[in-house]
């Protein structure tokens, strides 16, 4: 987490008067307006430097953009992660986020750091539930509710296995450079289905990812980095149904984490449709490790009204 402000006293051995007049002019010069736009606020290059939040006040922080250059919007999984990590910073030690629900209400700015405000709704003996807004220019962008869950022992089951895929080293092999943008704070692998597997071809989207840096052991971090995979790309991608777009806009978003995951190493991701109608979309989709443990859960719900015609 980021200190608010790095301003340093002047030296010691200065008269006192001038020393109190450094410290001033310091503060007014580095002090700006939460929603303050600069160039010279930070520009996140990895995904843990985009997870270091400033603290601005008691369940207050603020979180910057990486340069988006193609886009004046921001990523989607970029607010969500960084809304967890903000509800992670207020939960106490050894709490861990199992679920996460999320709204997004207005297209965020990318030259605009965003504000996260924390609602402690409760903290429990098992259990920690918080809310999260984030705001720009005033206005809630974006809210989310997560609960974080203690360590508990108890059976192990999961009823997703893997896919059988290639592996990132034999798309590599292949010569796959797709997705590979600096902009993407991930690395990223994705997968076309056989040519005969028609229902895959049609219906289904298939990407590897992990993170370009090795991580901390914090495993809200950890989270976070599995929520920033989970935006990526949408479960309509290659759907082809007239009256339908190819996705759209994210409205909802849900994350459920089974397990520990270590987002500095290769996971796989599957997304596949649900339903579509009414000028909506929803798709389903699962994260597993390289060894094949499920990891997380997801379900998005996309605006999908239809192009006009001649669009």
């Amino acid at each position: 987490m980021r200190p608010l402000c790095e301003c340093r006293a002047g030296p010691a051995r200065e008269a006192s008067d001038e020393g109190r007049v450094a410290t001033i002019s310091c503060a007014a010069t580095r002090y700006r307006h939460p929603m303050a736009a600069s160039p010279e606020l930070p520009r996140p290059t990895t995904l843990e430097e985009l997870l270091e939040l400033e603290e601005l006040d008691r369940d207050l922080y603020r979180a910057h953009n990486p340069r988006r250059p193609f886009t004046d919007h921001l990523y989607g999984g970029q607010v969500a992660a960084q809304a967890l990590r903000a509800a992670g910073l207020t939960v106490p030690e050894g709490r861990t986020p199992h679920s996460m629900h999320c709204y997004y209400l207005r297209s965020g700015e990318a030259e605009q750091p965003t504000i996260m405000k924390v609602s402690r709704d409760r903290d429990g003996r098992s259990f920690s539930a918080r809310r999260v807004a984030a705001l720009q220019r005033g206005e809630a962008i974006f809210t989310m509710s997560a609960s974080f869950h203690v360590d508990e022992e108890s059976g192990d089951w999961s009823g997703v296995p893997m896919l059988d895929v290639p592996s990132p080293a034999e798309l590599e092999a292949l010569g796959d450079r797709r997705i590979r943008s600096d902009d993407v704070l991930m690395e990223m692998r994705t997968i076309d289905p056989a040519p005969d597997d028609v229902a895959r071809q049609s219906a289904s989207r298939f990407i590897w990812g992990r993170t370009r840096e090795r991580l901390s052991d914090d495993r809200v971090l950890h989270a976070g980095a599995v929520v920033y995979l989970s935006d990526m790309s949408t479960g309509f991608a290659d759907l082809d149904v007239v009256g339908l777009p190819r996705g759209g806009s994210s409205l909802d978003h849900t994350v459920y984490f089974h397990r520990p995951a270590r987002a500095d190493e290769w996971m796989f991701m599957a997304l596949e449709p649900v339903s579509a109608a009414g000028a909506r979309g929803v798709y389903r989709g699962s994260v597993h490790d390289g060894s094949g443990r499920l990891l997380a859960t997801l379900v998005q719900e996309n605006l999908m009204r239809p192009w006009p015609e001649g669009g």
